[in-house]
C-alpha cells in the first residue's frame, strides 16, 4: 500500500514499526490525532494474513478511537497498535515487556490498553517497562470489566433516543430486541428489565439466554429471527456489520441502538436507516462507556467519577440528533461531524509558550 499517501489523505501523525529480534515481536503502533491529547487505544494480537493487512487494520482503528474519544468528550487523541503472531501460541513476558519499551520511547504519545488477543496479564508485562498502559490488573488500578460500564452508556445512550422518538425517555413498556447477551448485554438486559422494558432476545449460547430468561422474563426467538421482531428498539450487541441489504428491509422498530462496534455493513446502510425513519444511535458515540471508564484510570480510578462520565452519553447522543437536525443530515454523518467539530475548535485554542 501506498503509507504515505494513505497518512496524508487521512491525517495521521505517525506509524511506529517495532521488532525485538530475540522475542519475535512484530508490532505496528499507529498515532491518528492527538490534537485532544495523547493517543489511547488498545494492542490487537492477530494473525494477519500479510504486513499490509496488519497495516491498514491498525490504521483504520486508530482513526477510529480519534472519532470514539472527540465524540465522547475526552481529552484523548486516536491510536492503535497491532502485534502479528498467534496469541495462543507467539506471547512471552519477554515480548510484551519489548513492547513495554517501545510504548514508554513514544514518552507518553500513545496509551495502550487490552484488545482483541490480549490479556489483563499481558498489560501487566507492559506495565513493568511503562507507565503509558491501562486495563491492568486491579492490584495496579485497574477499573475491572468494562462491560458492566459500557451496558450503562448504551443504556443512556438508548433512553436519549427514546427522548428523540417518543419525546419521553421512560423505557417502561418498551419492547426492545437484543441481538447477543453476552458480557454487556446481558448488563444491558438488566437495566432494561430494571427500566421495565420489554425483552425479546437471541443468542448462539444457550447458558446465556437461560440466564436472561430466568432473571428478566426474557423472550427468545432464534438468531435470524431477531430482525423480523417486532419491537420499538433494535439493540445490536454482538457482531458488527448487522445492518447490511439482508436485513434492513426486515426491521420493525423505530431506532437501532446498541453496544456492538460498526454496526452498518456500510455508510449508505446509514443513509437507508434514515430513509425509512428508522433513528440509528451511531455506535462509537453509544458504545464509549467503556472508554469512558479505562480512561478514567490516567487520573487514578474513581469509580463514581467514571460512572458520572459515563452518563453522559445521554448528552452526546442527544447533541448528534441536535446535529443532524441542523444541518439536514443522517445521525451517522452527524457523529462525524461532532467529533470533527470538537476536534478542530479545540485545535485553533492559542498555543502558549511555556519553556521547559
Amino acid at each position: 500500500m501506498k503509507i504515505f499517501e494513505y497518512l496524508s489523505k487521512y491525517g495521521y501523525e505517525q506509524l511506529v514499526f517495532c521488532h525485538d529480534k530475540t522475542t519475535g515481536l512484530k508490532a505496528i503502533i499507529a498515532i491518528h490525532d492527538t490534537t485532544l491529547g495523547p493517543a489511547l487505544g488498545g494492542t490487537r494480537m492477530w494473525n494477519y494474513d500479510s504486513e499490509d493487512a496488519a497495516i491498514e487494520d491498525v490504521l483504520r482503528l486508530a482513526r477510529g478511537m480519534t472519532y470514539k474519544a472527540a465524540a465522547a468528550g475526552l481529552n484523548l487523541g486516536g491510536g492503535k497498535a497491532v502485534i502479528i503472531g498467534d496469541a495462543k501460541k507467539d506471547k512471552s513476558e519477554e515480548m510484551w515487556r519489548a513492547f513495554g519499551r517501545f510504548v514508554q520511547s513514544l514518552n507518553g504519545r500513545y496509551i495502550t490498553a487490552e484488545d482483541v488477543g490480549t490479556t489483563v496479564q499481558d498489560m501487566d508485562f507492559v506495565h513493568l517497562e511503562t507507565d503509558h498502559v491501562t486495563g491492568v490488573s486491579a492490584s495496579s488500578g485497574s477499573s475491572g470489566n468494562p462491560s458492566p460500564k459500557t451496558a450503562f452508556g448504551t443504556y443512556r445512550g438508548m433512553m436519549a433516543t427514546a427522548q428523540e422518538v417518543w419525546g419521553s425517555d421512560d423505557l417502561a413498556g418498551k419492547v426492545v430486541a437484543v441481538q447477543g447477551v453476552g458480557n454487556v448485554g446481558y448488563y444491558l438486559c438488566q437495566y432494561l428489565h430494571q427500566a421495565g422494558a420489554k425483552l425479546v432476545v437471541c443468542d448462539l449460547n444457550q447458558e446465556l439466554l437461560d440466564r436472561v430468561v430466568q432473571e428478566f422474563g426474557a423472550q427468545v426467538v432464534a438468531p435470524d429471527a431477531i430482525y423480523d421482531v417486532q419491537c420499538d428498539i433494535f439493540a445490536p450487541c454482538a457482531l458488527g456489520a448487522v445492518i447490511n441489504d439482508k436485513t434492513l428491509a426486515r426491521l420493525k422498530c423505530k431506532a437501532v441502538a446498541g453496544s456492538a462496534n460498526n454496526v452498518l455493513a456500510e455508510d449508505r446502510h446509514g443513509d437507508m436507516l434514515h430513509e425509512k425513519g428508522i433513528l440509528y444511535a451511531p455506535d462509537y458515540v453509544i458504545n464509549a462507556g467503556g472508554l469512558m471508564n479505562v480512561a478514567d484510570e490516567l487520573m487514578g480510578y474513581n469509580e463514581e467519577r467514571a460512572m458520572e462520565k459515563v452518563a453522559t452519553i445521554y448528552d452526546n447522543i442527544a447533541r448528534v440528533y441536535a446535529i443532524a437536525k441542523r444541518d439536514g443530515i443522517p445521525s451517522y454523518k452527524a457523529a462525524d461531524r461532532m467529533a470533527e467539530e470538537r476536534i478542530e475548535a479545540l485545535g485553533r485554542v492559542r498555543r502558549n509558550f511555556i519553556r521547559r
